[in-house]
């Protein structure tokens, strides 16, 4: 793919409330596969110091969001219709890995697997959202 990704993060960051927050920068991309490093800072943190799942549920949303948007050329929108969540092991404040794997892709639906890995290289959390792809080019 000829386009920059970088263009999308920014975007995102510009853009976006948990794009200021997580911090993702780029490290890897080939079709059907995006992996970003990423960020949880104190104010994503539980009152014993471990991430909140809701903010590793909102990484992982916008990993596999931003997998979809870029390999449109940004012509796609997901809109989510279920995000399912598992926890393995608590995280803690730091730099993560974030992966999104094309589960399905399909005319108006589409599943995406997100990962968190912690600093260790160890699954901390797995998502599986599924989507309704909406055409930005023709919305209306």
């Amino acid at each position: 793919m000829s386009m920059d990704i970088n263009k999308f993060l920014d975007f995102h960051r510009d853009n976006g409330g948990t794009g200021k927050l997580f911090n993702f920068e780029f490290k890897e991309h080939k079709e059907g596969f995006l992996e970003l490093s990423g960020e949880f800072n104190e104010l994503c943190l539980n009152p014993d110091g471990s991430v909140q799942g809701g903010m590793m549920t909102s990484m992982l949303d916008d990993v596999t969001a931003l997998l979809l948007i870029f390999e449109s050329g940004g012509t796609l929108y997901p809109s989510s219709t279920d995000l399912h969540t598992l926890h393995h092991r608590p995280l803690f404040k730091g730099k993560v890995t974030a992966r999104a794997i094309l589960m399905k892709k399909g005319k108006n639906i589409a599943t995406v697997r997100g990962e968190l890995l912690n600093k260790d290289g160890k699954l901390v959390t797995t998502l599986v959202h599924t989507v309704f792809l909406i055409d930005r080019e023709n919305r209306f």
